[in-house]
């Protein structure tokens, strides 16, 4: 791919990410990760993990423990189960993201939503496959982000997984702490408003600052 020269920096990567597919990158320490809603209203399920030693990766636990908050937006600092920091939120334009909600499954899908859901393709299969490519299996899968997905906290502590608050064009921009492998899996899901039961198309453009 030609790389081109934005005012963000020089554009390394630039994927228009398929509905219900799956993507991965290796982003430079300073380089910017933007991940677009191409159409609004789809779940980006996402991991991340230290590019030289994939032991080193998101913790859910330790980021929300030390923001103090469940939920991501500017500011927010992925960290790592060593309490590194992986990725810093520099840019949201859609305000609030999820921690909790989780990958779905086929196994999921078929507590929630019934057997017949059994042979519909899911995020831990992305991240499984894509992660494969890299040298990751089951054992590697923990915890992730969910870019776009609004599951809300009831004053009772129940939650649930409701319409989005994104709409088209809606972006998060991260920074790379260090060198990270990144996993994205545009969330298949259908059976749950997180997609708006129809998978669109996301953008995930990788940027490093002009002079790296």
């Amino acid at each position: 791919m030609t790389t081109t020269t934005t005012r963000a920096g020089r554009v390394v990567t630039d994927a228009t990410v398929p509905a219900r597919a799956a993507w991965s990158a290796v982003v430079r320490a300073g380089s910017l990760l933007t991940i677009t809603d191409l159409h609004g209203n789809q779940a980006a399920d996402f991991l991340v993990y230290d590019a030289y030693d994939t032991s080193v990766r998101y913790s859910a636990s330790d980021t929300v423990q030390a923001q103090g908050g469940i939920f991501l937006t500017t500011g927010s600092v992925l960290l790592s189960g060593e309490h590194t920091p992986l990725m810093t939120v520099v840019e949201d334009t859609c305000g609030r993201h999820d921690t909790i909600g989780g990958a779905c499954s086929k196994e999921s899908n078929t507590l929630r939503y019934g057997h017949h859901t059994w042979s519909q393709h899911a995020c831990v299969e992305n991240f499984l496959a894509e992660g494969a490519r890299h040298g990751l299996d089951q054992r590697d899968l923990v915890s992730n982000v969910n870019w776009y997905m609004n599951v809300p906290i009831e004053p009772d502590g129940t939650l649930a997984i409701v319409d989005g608050i994104s709409a088209p064009g809606l972006k998060v921009v991260l920074r790379a702490e260090t060198d990270v492998l990144v996993l994205l899996s545009n969330c298949p899901q259908i059976n749950n408003p997180c997609n708006g039961f129809d998978p669109t198309a996301l953008r995930a453009t990788v940027s490093e600052p002009d002079g790296s």
